[in-house]
């Protein structure tokens, strides 16, 4: 029999009237129920491992008479630690100790069509998979050649320490065993350990590069000492993409060191004896400028094409309760330690290319057809990359060294300054944010965010030529790629009713790219401090709300783990709060706890964090804390201090020193940081820890001091004297 309803035991309200009418039972204490977001169902990560899957097995293990297991890997490494992760994978399946694994990054491999692009926290959640089977199969070969061997089936074998034991007693190492399993034609089957068995995964790992990483020995592009290679220098334009005009070179060509000047489409290269030398000829040069793209724009003018191009709300707000909020975020440099760099090698009918590249196989395809040659005729080589972000998705360095070869027929050594990579290096778009959340009887009733940012630019597509193409289209090209990254990544975690969340791009010609966490940084970080804004008008504690209004149980085990282990809701002294926030994404889930100290609101600072995540099946936790933590300093420094001005058509910013990234004094002397126990897959975990951060440092901010932050950067003065153009 239906439960009759009372006049105030359900709520009807209109939205876009006439075309939809909502009739809910609100008489029940739980939220009102969302329908998934397409990031539910499918997300960036699914649709990179789908396309991946027809090569996904194509990797490359070989095991040396030594007894070394070696392992291509076909991603980049740029600090993340998958070079850790996937030595654990190997070491855990062929039962050899960790520090017995080898992992080197693969040169661009066509043949791998979408999968050997690195980005969307995707690696470990492909790689997991196909890892594991490889290094079950190479294990599986090896103790077959021992039965072989000993004349014993394989069911009586087991391995340990990276050899082959027999029931009495006798061993032999896979060294040994090398060239008969080389030899086998026998068929083998293998599957991976059952998650029950591991041993080395789930357990924390150092990082196997971190004493060549600290002791100045890990090699990257500017270290490797290519015959022949000269270091070699850009002068580029006072304004985004402008272009050479004229060029008057007689006093720089007369300087010491000096070997070759040439114009390339980016401006004018400068090779030298010395890096010093370059520079010094590079200032020397009297150029002409033509216009660049956005010559005219400043912040004011950005900020206004951005308003205007932010898509109305549905719902009217005359409707019931309703709490708005508009937030602006300026762009963002990945300012990477090392800057843009690469080495390239062109002759009449060859290139090799060296440099740290997230998507080689594009960099390839593209590079070939710049030069006129076969793509088999150009090699890239994939080195370890100095940090990321999200830069090394693109390969400008790489092609405009390439180019440089060519015109100056010789190899180069080429190096972006400090200022070039700041000013002409890729950002973090700028963006504008609307928010309206409408409520009654104690529930939200829809939530509905309108994001307008500058686009985001996708033209490297899946890491290969054609998808890489398609985003180059006129019409609906990058703008496709960026709403399929923004509806595939970013959602909602809360039962929020209605929910929408749209996005709507400004084509301005700058030079932007994904940047860690790409929309969810600021999106969700908007997000999350509106719900503490609709949490105090419905006179509810913010961690209650969102406990009561998120969707899963995981979910609430990470907030609770957070809340606890932070002590919410402790009295802290006048000046200082705490504020918290959460995220979902990439099959992983995390919340934030911070408390800050605002006695000077425009000095603002985080004390103390804790955060608790849920990665799925964490390879090596001490990854994924450093993830977090990474996580954290990149929210810090955004949130409070680091963007980039931009002044008539160039960002203002040209150093460290004035790009105000977090230092030591920024940073919070207590970080917790704790990884749920293994349940299921992997998940991401590279961009999942900024937005939650971003969430929980504003809403601290806003309990310490009164003032609801809407403008990010929360302190951004033009605090230096900007270097001459």
């Amino acid at each position: 029999m239906a439960t009759p309803t009372t006049r105030r035991g359900f709520l009807t309200f209109l939205v876009a009237a006439p075309t939809l009418t909502l009739a809910t039972d609100m008489s029940a204490e739980a939220a009102l129920p969302s329908l998934p977001a397409p990031a539910d169902i499918v997300d960036l990560g699914d649709v990179l491992i789908l396309a991946g899957t027809p090569t996904s097995n194509m990797l490359v293990l070989e095991v040396t008479p030594e007894g070394a297991v070696h392992f291509r890997l076909p991603r980049a490494e740029v600090g993340q630690g998958i070079t850790t992760a996937v030595a654990m994978l190997v070491a855990e399946e062929m039962d050899v100790p960790v520090a017995n694994v080898r992992v080197s990054l693969s040169d661009a491999r066509p043949e791998l069509l979408f999968n050997q692009l690195t980005g969307g926290s995707n690696t470990i959640r492909s790689l997991y998979g196909p890892v594991r089977r490889t290094a079950a199969a190479a294990r599986a070969r090896l103790v077959a050649a021992a039965g072989e061997e000993w004349n014993l089936r394989t069911a009586e074998l087991t391995t340990k320490n990276g050899a082959v034991h027999a029931p009495d007693g006798r061993e032999i190492s896979f060294g040994e065993l090398t060239a008969t399993a080389a030899r086998s034609t026998a068929a083998v089957t293998a599957e991976p350990k059952p998650e029950a068995h591991h041993r080395v995964v789930g357990t924390e790992q150092s990082r196997v590069d971190a004493r060549a990483m600290v002791t100045g020995q890990l090699k990257y592009t500017m270290d490797l000492d290519v015959p022949g290679a000269m270091p070699t220098v850009v002068r580029r334009p006072p304004t985004i993409n402008g272009s050479v005009r004229t060029v008057d070179d007689s006093v720089a060509k007369a300087m010491p060191g000096v070997l070759a000047i040439a114009v390339v489409p980016t401006g004018v290269a400068v090779m030298a004896e010395t890096f010093g030398q370059a520079i010094a000829a590079k200032d020397a040069l009297r150029v002409t400028w033509n216009k660049g793209t956005v010559d005219d724009l400043s912040d004011p003018d950005i900020k206004a094409k951005l308003r205007a191009a932010a898509l109305p709300f549905v719902v009217p707000p005359l409707l019931t309760r309703h709490v708005d909020g508009e937030f602006d975020f300026a762009f963002v440099s990945h300012a990477p330690m090392e800057t843009n760099s690469a080495i390239a090698d062109v002759r009449a009918d060859r290139a090799e290319i060296w440099a740290g590249l997230k998507s080689p196989i594009v960099a390839k395809q593209t590079i070939a057809a710049a030069l006129g040659l076969p793509q088999d005729k150009v090699t890239v080589h994939v080195t370890q990359g100095g940090g990321s972000f999200g830069r090394r998705l693109f390969f400008d360095a790489a092609l405009e060294a390439a180019q440089i070869s060519k015109t100056m027929r010789r190899p180069v050594k080429l190096m972006w300054t400090r200022v070039d990579d700041m000013r002409h290096g890729r950002a973090r778009a700028a963006s504008h944010h609307k928010i309206r959340a409408t409520f009654a009887l104690g529930r939200v009733l829809t939530f509905e965010h309108r994001v307008a940012s500058v686009e985001t630019d996708f033209r490297h597509g899946l890491g290969e030529i054609l998808t890489a193409t398609a985003a180059h289209l006129p019409v609906a090209g990058n703008l496709g790629f960026a709403e399929t990254v923004f509806l595939t990544t970013v959602k909602v975690p809360y039962d929020f009713g209605v929910v929408t969340q749209v996005l709507n791009e400004v084509p301005l010609r700058m030079h932007t790219g994904s940047w860690r966490s790409v929309y969810s940084a600021n999106t969700r970080g908007a997000e999350e401090i509106m719900v503490d804004e609709v949490a105090a008008k419905l006179g509810k504690d913010p961690v209650a709300f969102r406990r009561e209004s998120l969707k899963s149980d995981r979910q609430r085990a990470v907030l609770d783990k957070v809340a606890s282990a932070g002590d919410w809701g402790r009295t802290m002294p006048k000046g200082f709060a705490q504020g918290v926030a959460f995220h979902d994404e990439y099959k992983s889930c995390t919340a934030c706890l911070v408390e800050v100290d605002a006695r000077d609101p425009g000095k603002p600072r985080v004390v103390k964090a804790v955060i608790a995540v849920d990665v799925g099946r964490p390879i090596n936790p001490l990854g994924v804390r450093a993830q977090m933590l990474g996580g954290l300093t990149d929210a810090i420094s955004t949130t409070l201090r680091a963007g980039l001005h931009i002044d008539k058509g160039l960002p203002l910013e040209g150093s460290y020193s004035q790009f105000h990234y977090a230092r030591q004094k920024d940073s919070p002397t207590q970080v917790e940081i704790h990884v749920m126990p293994a349940n299921g897959e992997p998940g991401g975990a590279g961009e999942l820890g900024v937005p939650a951060a971003v969430g929980a440092i504003a809403n601290a901010y806003a309990r310490a001091t009164g003032i609801k932050p809407r403008s990010f950067p929360i302190t951004f003065p033009v605090d230096f004297d900007p270097f001459p153009r």
